[in-house]
């Protein structure tokens, strides 16, 4: 859920909306009634083993190259003719 509060609360209870900040909670700033800007914490990295990262990649199976490269000339202009 989403708090609103007006610039003058962020402003004078900064203390305390940093730390919901750190709880995950997530604010839409104010001023003179109008919402002019949000407030949302950031994610946080985790640290992942290599091990448990390994595993979760053992079961994907080998990639497709001539397919991946298909994807990429749809996206991309390889064509290096100048003018073309």
């Amino acid at each position: 859920m989403v708090r609103s509060i007006t610039q003058r609360e962020l402003r004078n209870q900064s203390g305390e909306i940093m730390r919901a900040l750190d709880r995950g909670e997530s604010f839409v700033v104010t001023r003179g009634g109008v919402a002019v800007g949000e407030l949302v914490p950031l994610r946080r990295r985790r640290f992942v083993a290599a091990e448990a990262a390994v595993e979760a990649f053992l079961g994907a199976g080998a990639g497709d190259l001539e397919r991946y490269r298909a994807d990429i000339d749809r996206v991309l202009d390889q064509d290096a003719t100048p003018g073309s």
